[in-house]
């Protein structure tokens, strides 16, 4: 009788484990509903109509990429408060090169494929990206090697480099974009494509439930119910089906969506599944014993700022293809929003554990915020008063769950 008593104690451990770990989660995702639902009241439904929810979803997408990067930056220990700086820069950078400079090196030498179109809208974005990717290894570099607490570094980053795009738009917009990179920001899936991003959605789901059930078999770890994993899955898939066929029936699935679904499946399994995610982790749990177990932590801290630094290049090419332009106050505030979509999706300030389906669930509920007080034509300042209060409540959640656990 023992045995059996024992093995049904351990189940409920489990369980109970589960269902703790899982809380923010589900916390979260209701408060994003009854946000949803009230939004929908106040505005007589328009608020869910698929007009909006196109726009809320694009709104999402700038903010998204920044909150995954900032997962790695805040699990470490760290914080980033130059993203929304970085961001405008690179976008302001890729304006210059497709509207001014690759235009007028091409008519000086002769060359007419520097002429706005395809090839200068590939330059632009890989000047983007690696400007971003060059900040965020100089900032690691000083946080690493020179010891300077990221968040002076980044402060100081943010001075520099918003002064750096008021140095190069000369405090005026930077645009039109070429079509080709408009595109970016502005494009739609149509019904093909729609259709076949849900149908590998529901493909991935299934996938990856079936392969985590496996894996749980063979380490002999508690598994649930078959009928329970399938449920589930289910339930994954008919939010995937719903989310596609709801932006079919205004233009489609917004290109920027499809891009932070793809950025968020790979960096998610690069955080979970890979030695830089594991290794940001144990840094930000406990420092000490990470060095002494031997593990690089300058690397692993310049890798996670070059990291951050590429995401923010991707969000000011989004952002400059969305808005058809560089302005000088492009990615404003956009760290505060990176920041606080990561503590309201469940990452601790204080390092160690981090989620970034989490952190996208926290960019969605910024956004549901902001797009819904706008409806409202709720004033600036209550705006902000509001938002704060969201992040003040986010990091009391943490705190209290952090002490609770301890």
């Amino acid at each position: 009788m023992g045995k059996p008593e024992i093995g049904l104690s351990v189940g409920k451990q489990i369980v109970a484990g589960r269902v703790r770990d899982n809380l923010r989660a589900y916390t979260m995702v209701f408060a994003l509903l009854v946000i949803w639902i009230a939004l929908a009241f106040a505005t007589q439904g328009t608020f869910l109509e698929p007009r909006n929810l196109s726009n809320l979803f694009r709104q999402t997408a700038i903010n998204g990429y920044l909150a995954i990067g900032m997962v790695f930056i805040i699990t470490a220990g760290h914080i980033d408060l130059s993203v929304g700086a970085v961001a405008g820069l690179a976008g302001a950078i890729a304006a210059m090169m497709q509207v001014h400079w690759l235009p007028a090196l091409g008519a000086a030498w002769g060359i007419e494929w520097l002429q706005p179109g395809w090839p200068t809208t590939m330059i632009a974005i890989l000047a983007a990206v690696a400007v971003g990717t060059i900040i965020g290894f100089w900032q690691g570099f000083w946080v690493a090697y020179g010891d300077v607490p990221a968040f002076i570094v980044t402060l100081g980053g943010l001075l520099i480099f918003r002064g750096t795009i008021l140095g190069i738009t000369k405090g005026v917009n930077i645009g039109p974009m070429d079509p080709s990179f408009r595109g970016l920001g502005q494009s739609y899936l149509g019904f093909a494509g729609g259709m076949s991003l849900a149908v590998l959605a529901v493909a991935g789901v299934f996938a990856f439930a079936l392969a985590a059930r496996r894996n749980k078999i063979k380490y002999n770890l508690a598994v649930r119910p078959l009928w329970v994993d399938v449920g589930i899955a289910g339930i994954y898939s008919a939010l995937a089906v719903g989310f596609v066929i709801t932006m079919q029936r205004y233009r489609g699935v917004p290109l920027p969506v499809v891009f932070l679904i793809v950025v968020a499946v790979v960096f998610s399994f690069i955080f979970r599944r890979t030695q830089l995610g594991r290794y940001t982790c144990a840094i930000g749990g406990n420092l000490d014993a990470a060095r002494l177990s031997g593990l690089n932590v300058r690397r692993v801290t310049i890798q996670i700022f070059a990291l951050m630094g590429a995401l923010c290049g991707l969000a000011g090419i989004i952002l400059t293809a969305r808005l058809n332009a560089a302005t000088a106050n492009a990615g404003n505030q956009f760290e505060l929003n990176a920041i606080a979509s990561c503590v309201i999706g469940g990452t601790s300030l204080a390092g160690g554990a981090g989620s970034i389906p989490g952190a996208l669930l926290g960019a969605l509920v910024m956004a549901s915020v902001d797009n819904g007080l706008s409806m409202l034509n709720v004033q600036a300042f209550w705006q902000q008063i509001i938002k704060g209060l969201i992040l003040m409540t986010a990091v009391l959640m943490d705190a209290k769950s952090r002490s609770s656990s301890s």
